[in-house]
C-alpha cells in the first residue's frame, strides 16, 4: 500500500498531536498517584480517631479516576503506535536514498518518544498499584487491631506492644511516601523540561527538512573558506622563502 507525501505529513501531524496529548495525560496521571499517596497518609492518621467511611469513598473515587485515565493513556499509546507503523510503511516505500535517511531519522525520533511515554506510563501505574496494595494491607491490619480491642475489652501488654509496632510501621511508611512524592515532583519537572527541548528540536528538524538548500550553502561557504585559507598560507610561505633567499644571497 502506497502513501502520498501529503498523507505522510498528515501522519506526522497526527503523531505530534498524540504525543502532546500523552504528555499532558501522563502529567495528570502522575499527579493523581501523588495525591493518592498523600491522601492515604492523611486518612491513615485520621482512622485512629474516626470512622473509615470517608477514606473508603475517597479511595474508591480515586481508583475509578485511575482506571479511567489508564484506559485513556493505553488507547493513546495504541493510536500513536499505529501512526508510527504507517509512517514506517511510507519510509520503506519512499525509494530516494537521501529522502529515506531523513525520514528514518524522523521516524526513529517518534519511536523513541513513544518508548519513553510507554515506560513512564507503566512505571507510574506500577507505583500507584503498589501504594494502593500497601494501603489495603495496612487498613486490614488496623481493622484487625480494632476488632481485637473491641472484642477483648482489655488493653493488655501484648496489644500495646502490637500498637507501638504498628505506629512505627506507619511512620516508616509515611517517610517512604514523602520520599516518593519528592522523586515524582522531580520527575514532573524533568518531564516539563524534556517537553520544551523536544519542541525546540522538532522545530529545528522541521526547518532543516524544509530548507535543505541552506545546509548545502553553509557547507559550500565553509569549503571556500578553507580553500582561501590554504591559498593565503601558500602565498605567505612563498613570499617568506623569497625574502630569506634575498637576505642571505
Amino acid at each position: 500500500m502506497g502513501f502520498s507525501r501529503q498523507e505522510y505529513w498528515n501522519l506526522r501531524k497526527q503523531a505530534r498531536q498524540l504525543e502532546n496529548e500523552l504528555d499532558l495525560k501522563l502529567v495528570s496521571f502522575s499527579k493523581l498517584c501523588t495525591s493518592y499517596s498523600h491522601s492515604s497518609a492523611r486518612d491513615g492518621r485520621r482512622d485512629r480517631y474516626s470512622s473509615d467511611t470517608t477514606p473508603l469513598l475517597n479511595g474508591s473515587s480515586q481508583d475509578r479516576m485511575f482506571e479511567t485515565m489508564a484506559i485513556e493513556i493505553e488507547q493513546l499509546l495504541a493510536r500513536l503506535t499505529g501512526v508510527n507503523d504507517k509512517m514506517a510503511e511510507y519510509t520503506n516505500s519512499a525509494g530516494v536514498p537521501s529522502l529515506n535517511a531523513a525520514l528514518m531519522h524522523t521516524l526513529q525520533r517518534h519511536r523513541d518518544i513513544l518508548q519513553d511515554y510507554t515506560h513512564e506510563f507503566h512505571k507510574t501505574k506500577a507505583n500507584f498499584v503498589a501504594i494502593r496494595e500497601r494501603e489495603n494491607l495496612m487498613g486490614s491490619v488496623r481493622k484487625d487491631i480494632e476488632s481485637y480491642k473491641s472484642g477483648s475489652g482489655v488493653n493488655n501488654r501484648r496489644t500495646e506492644l502490637f500498637l507501638k509496632e504498628h505506629d512505627h510501621l506507619r511512620n516508616s511508611d509515611r517517610l517512604i511516601e514523602e520520599t516518593i512524592s519528592i522523586a515524582m515532583a522531580t520527575k514532573e519537572n524533568m518531564t516539563s523540561q524534556r517537553g520544551m527541548l523536544k519542541s525546540i528540536q522538532s522545530k529545528m528538524n522541521t526547518l532543516a527538512n524544509r530548507f535543505p538548500a541552506v545546509n548545502s550553502l553553509i557547507q559550500r561557504i565553509n569549503l571556500r573558506k578553507r580553500r582561501d585559507s590554504l591559498i593565503l598560507g601558500g602565498v605567505i610561505g612563498v613570499c617568506t622563502i623569497l625574502l630569506l633567499l634575498y637576505a642571505f644571497h
